[in-house]
Order: structure tokens, then C-alpha cells, then sequence
């Protein structure tokens, strides 16, 4: 099978990655590189960056997480310049706890595990690539050798800091099998691996009676104590906490704050001192990031409560609130979708934008500006135009609030819902309107809906219903327009004529008779009427069309229906509003004549090669819309 030739080829690449030598030819590699030697956060930072940095609309976009988030861009440049960036750089966050703070299915545990493969694959590249001290169980680090009076020689003399000490069980091993001579001690290249737990290590609470601390610090071995004479002697003792393991790398803390508080104060050293203690020994020096999630209520009584003021002193709380944009929530259905068992059922276009839109509804909170409500805020926040508003609207918006999307309908509950009606339905094919039917009826059973919210999301339900009607007239009409874009064109060609015309005060000759006739202004107006032009505005509205047509002509681009919003906006609504009573009776005849029934597959077809439906979903889309245009 091709996957065991692939498994082959991966243990291949592992071994030729892996390097072995003395600690003096390990120094000639840091000198040549010395990246080699940076910190855990600084290996993380790094991580995220190689990975690519773009602006969009003045935020900067990392893809390390792009695959995975969507919508979150603010977050996760928050997260990345206010910890991740100044933690490499050696500043004071470094000494904190990261901790995430948002709801359910936010996308907290997603980032985490992100940053875990992320660091995984990394360890494998040049520019990640990880040393360590051969046997180590904590997979030290190998600079920890040099002994502390040195190190200011070691820094003016390779430009690099060491942290830490040198760990009990190797300070015995460097005595005893290398008799002091540090030159020779083994170090090798290692590879993190959760699994393996090799710089990666995760701590999950459970019952505070019967966990042991040992699981984050290790333990004493006691079967080795007759060997070796003594609790205290480093051989005696497992280093297989997970603390330990993450050493180099980093430890996600899950659920941190529903933690026993014996736990939470090992961390309050670990973060401010970069050692913690374990067993009989002195303090253990750990270079390694931590992060940790909860939810905004735990967070809450958390702080609340004066015991816990010095652990909440280090930690950098990130807030990771819902994304509130239609399009990007579309985008975390289909992969969530494209996750599971039902990746093969056909979904219908706009069933998962409907099901978006009620989702960002419930996450949005009322404007205080005057004339913006929820429906207008969430087209903003999505990057539509909305007349009479712009980018500095925008702005104010998003400043209105600071905790605007940390509560709502989590896209689990949507999938759950999609999940019910796919299998209650029992065909391979779900619209918009069984996924709306579906939240509906789910919204009844919601443990945490109270009777106030519950009014507000059925209202939000029929919001969304309304949206998804638009959308699906607007199809169906597209696709009864034979040759959509030509007759576009041809249109919009009349009304440029027309207005040159007008503008100029000319006449336009009759391409028939020749004879010289005004411009045409009902045809004008029948456009303009369209996106609300009113008769003052018109001789504006059509100067401004002229200046960029003027501009195009001088850059020598040529300008189409497309290269104006608004005016493709009432060439559309022109197009569509003069073809409403032939896709009306089209699609309403319950015996549609052979001319009918030609258009009806004519339509069905175009709907399935240009507009992603299949012939089940096609069909009902033209019922409904037929409903839609007879009541």
C-alpha cells in the first residue's frame, strides 16, 4: 500500500533529521546558528511567523492559523503582538500564564492544538530544530552545562543568554560518566511529540482527592531506593511529570481554573522564576511556554475569589470571543462538516449561510449608534456596503463593546442541528429552510436559553429566513436570465450612452432610423429607482458614473457593469425586476406548457452546472421561490 511506503519514507527522513555528538561540537553548531539555542516562546513566535504574515484591511493576517480559524484575525494579532512576540523577546509576559478566555466552541482548544502540531512539524525544519542532552529525561538543554561564572564569557562572546540551571539528575551524570568534563557530554537532536511526550505536555483536572501531584512534577521511584541508597538521589526519582516533559516546548493546561489550588501554586515559580520543585532537589529550571483555557464565567468567580490574587497577577488573559462574520462562519460549518460522517451529503448553497447568519445574530449586540440595527451591523461586520455608512461606522462599532461576541449560539449546536436533519430526513440532501426548521425546533430544548433569549432567537430565526428568501429570488432570477452577463452589458451600454449623453448635453443618434433624439430618461431613472436615486441626487449619481468612466478611458482599463457597486447593484435589480412575472408564472404552473417546461429545465440545468445544486435541491429551490413570487 502507498500509506506503508509514505510511513517508510517518514522514518527515513526521521533518521537522517537526527544528530548526535559532544557537547563541543554541539557549541560549533549554535556559533554557526545560533537560533538553535532560542527559547521555547521564542520558538513559538518564530513558528507562527515562518509561516506567512499578510495585511488585509489594516490587520495583519497570520496563516499559520488560517486553516483552522477564521474570523478571528483581531484575536489572534492580539494574541500574537501583546504575548507571543514580546515573550520572544525575552520581556516580562514571558512569565506569565497564557490563559484563553472565551465560550464554548470558540475556538480555544483549536488554537492550542494548533500551536502543538505546529511545533511538532517545526522541531523537524532547520529553523526549529531542538538539542538536548542524550538521556536527559527532561530533554535539557544542553547550554545549561556551562557553569554559571562562565556565562558572561559565553555571552560576549556567541550573543547568547542561559537561563536555568544545570537539573540534579545530569549535574550526578556529568560527575559520574564524564568525570567533569562537559566537552564531552552526549547531546542530540530531538523531536517534540505529544505522543511521545517530548516537548509537549498537557494536564487535565480530575477528582483533587485522588490526583497526585506527581503528575505534574514526577515522583519518587521506590523500587530504585534500595539500589541507590536514597529519596534524595536524582537516579531515585521519575522525571516524568508534565512539567517535566514539556521542558523546551510547552504545557496546555486544560480547564486551569477548575484545578485544585496545590496544583495552580507549582505554576506561580514555573512562570515567574523559570524553576519549580520537585521531590528532595533544589528548584528545577523548565523553559517552557504555558497555556491554558476557560470560560468567561469560571474566569469570573476565578477572580473573585482573593486567594487566587498572586496566580492571577501572571497570567495574560486573551480574550477569544465568536466570529462575527456570515462568511467566515459559513466557512467553519463546511469544515467542520467536511470533518465528519456526513461530508457526502449534499448541502444546498446558502443552507449553511442562512444557518450563519441567525448564529452571528444571536452573538451581536444592539448599536448605540442611532439607525444601525443587528441586520446592518452584521452585513458591516462582513465587509458589505451599507448606504450612509462607512469604514469609520465600522470603527465605532467594534469599539462599542469590548466583550461583543462572548456569548451566543457556539457552531457545535448548528452542526448538532444540521446532523438531526440530515439523518430525521433521511435523503442526501439538505436546503435552507430544513436547517432553519432544525434550529428552530432545537432552540426549545437549549439547556441555556433562557425565556428572554429565546424570543430574541426565534425572531432572529425569522431574520434569517427573510435574508435567505432575497438571496434565493435572487438565483432563481439569475438564473432564468439566459446569458446573465451579455445582457448585462447590454443594458448597462444603453445607460452609459444615455448618460455621456445627458452629461454633455447631446443628443444620441438612433442606431436604426439615424435621426437624432434625446437621451432617454425614463430608461435612466428606471435604473437609478432601483438602488433609490431620487430625482435631485440623478445629476450627481450620473456625473460621478461619467468621472469614472473618464478615469478608466485614461488608465486604458475598460470599465464594465462590474466596475461600479452601485450601478451593477441597479443594473441587477433592473434585470430581475423586468424578469419577475415570467419566472412567477414559470415557476407556479402546476401543468406548465412545453415552452414552460423547456425554461423550467432550462433553469433546473444552469442551477446545477453554475450554481451548485443538485436536481433534488434545484427543484425545491423553484417551488419556494414560485410560493415566494405568488403571495
Amino acid at each position: 500500500m502507498d500509506i506503508l511506503n509514505k510511513v517508510k519514507n517518514d522514518r527515513e527522513t526521521e533518521k537522517q533529521l537526527g544528530w548526535e555528538g559532544t557537547f563541543a561540537e554541539y557549541l560549533e553548531l549554535v556559533k554557526e546558528n545560533p537560533t538553535i539555542a532560542q527559547t521555547a516562546h521564542s520558538r513559538v513566535y518564530n513558528m507562527i511567523k515562518s509561516a506567512g504574515v499578510t495585511e488585509k484591511d489594516n490587520n495583519k493576517m497570520y496563516e499559520f492559523f488560517g486553516s483552522a480559524i477564521f474570523g478571528l484575525e483581531s484575536a489572534i494579532q492580539s494574541l500574537v503582538e501583546e504575548y507571543f512576540h514580546p515573550a520572544a523577546r525575552r520581556l516580562d509576559v514571558r512569565k506569565r500564564i497564557l490563559l484563553l478566555m472565551g465560550p464554548v466552541s470558540g475556538g480555544k482548544s483549536t488554537i492550542v492544538s494548533l500551536l502543538k502540531r505546529g511545533l511538532e512539524q517545526y522541531s523537524r525544519t532547520d529553523e526549529g530544530a531542538v538539542y538536548a542532552i542524550k538521556g536527559c529525561p527532561m530533554h535539557e538543554d544542553p547550554l545549561h552545562l556551562i557553569p554559571q561564572h562562565l556565562r558572561e564569557d559565553f555571552y560576549h562572546e556567541c550573543g547568547i543568554r542561559i537561563e536555568g540551571s544545570l537539573s540534579p539528575l545530569n549535574t550526578m551524570r556529568l560527575e559520574k560518566e564524564y568525570g567533569g568534563r562537559v566537552e564531552d557530554v552526549k547531546i542530540q537532536r530531538i523531536f517534540f511529540s505529544e505522543d511521545k511526550r517530548v516537548g509537549i505536555g498537557t494536564f487535565s483536572p480530575s477528582d483533587p482527592k485522588s490526583q497526585d501531584i506527581a503528575d505534574l512534577t514526577g515522583s519518587i521511584d521506590f523500587s530504585t531506593i534500595a539500589e541507590f541508597g536514597s529519596e534524595s538521589d536524582p537516579r531515585a526519582y521519575r522525571f516524568d511529570g508534565e512539567l517535566n516533559k514539556a521542558n523546551r516546548g510547552m504545557m496546555e493546561f486544560q480547564e486551569i481554573l477548575k484545578s485544585d489550588e496545590k496544583f495552580l501554586w507549582h505554576l506561580l515559580s514555573l512562570t515567574q522564576e523559570g524553576n519549580f520543585k520537585a521531590g528532595r532537589f533544589a528548584l528545577i529550571s523548565a523553559d517552557e511556554m504555558i497555556i491554558a483555557h476557560t470560560n468567561e464565567s469560571e474566569y469570573k468567580s476565578f477572580i473573585a475569589n482573593k486567594k487566587n490574587e498572586a496566580l492571577h497577577s501572571r497570567m495574560i488573559v486573551m480574550p477569544i470571543p465568536y466570529n462575527l462574520k456570515v462568511s467566515e462562519e459559513e466557512r467553519i460549518y463546511k469544515k467542520m462538516i467536511q470533518e465528519s460522517d456526513i461530508a457526502d451529503v449534499h448541502v444546498a448553497p446558502h443552507a449553511l449561510r442562512a444557518a450563519a447568519i441567525f448564529s452571528i445574530l444571536t452573538r451581536l449586540k444592539e448599536s448605540k449608534k442611532q439607525g444601525i440595527d443587528v441586520v446592518k451591523k452584521m452585513r458591516l461586520y462582513d465587509g458589505e456596503s451599507v448606504e450612509g455608512y462607512n469604514q469609520i461606522d465600522m470603527e465605532d462599532l467594534l469599539n462599542e463593546y469590548t466583550d461583543e461576541g462572548m456569548a451566543g449560539i457556539d457552531p457545535r449546536y448548528v452542526i448538532n442541528r444540521i446532523s438531526s436533519t440530515i439523518i430525521r430526513k433521511e435523503i442526501p440532501s439538505i436546503n435552507a429552510l430544513d436547517v432553519l426548521r432544525s434550529l428552530k425546533e432545537g432552540l426549545h430544548q437549549h439547556p441555556s436559553i433562557s425565556k428572554d433569549d429565546l424570543e430574541t432567537y426565534l425572531n432572529y430565526i425569522s431574520i434569517a429566513r427573510k435574508e435567505y428568501d432575497e438571496i434565493a429570488k435572487k438565483e432563481v432570477q439569475k438564473a432564468f436570465v439566459y446569458s446573465y452577463e451579455e445582457s448585462a452589458k447590454t443594458l448597462m451600454d444603453n445607460y452609459l450612452d444615455n448618460v455621456e449623453a445627458y452629461c454633455n448635453q447631446n443628443k444620441l443618434r438612433d442606431p436604426l432610423t439615424g435621426e437624432e433624439m434625446n437621451p432617454d430618461e425614463k430608461l435612466m431613472r428606471s435604473i437609478e429607482e432601483q438602488i433609490g436615486i431620487s430625482e435631485n441626487a440623478k445629476k450627481g449619481f450620473r456625473e460621478e458614473i461619467l468621472i469614472r468612466l473618464s478615469a478608466y478611458a485614461r488608465k486604458g482599463k475598460r470599465f464594465d457593469y462590474q466596475s461600479h457597486e452601485r450601478l451593477r447593484e441597479a443594473i441587477q435589480k433592473k434585470l430581475f425586476a423586468d424578469l419577475k412575472d415570467v419566472v412567477k408564472i414559470t415557476t407556479s404552473s402546476k401543468t406548465p406548457n412545453e415552452s414552460q417546461l423547456k425554461k423550467i429545465n432550462e433553469v433546473i440545468a444552469r442551477l446545477i452546472d453554475e450554481h451548485g445544486y443538485n436536481s433534488v435541491s434545484a427543484n425545491e429551490l423553484l417551488r419556494y421561490v414560485g410560493s415566494l413570487l405568488n403571495r
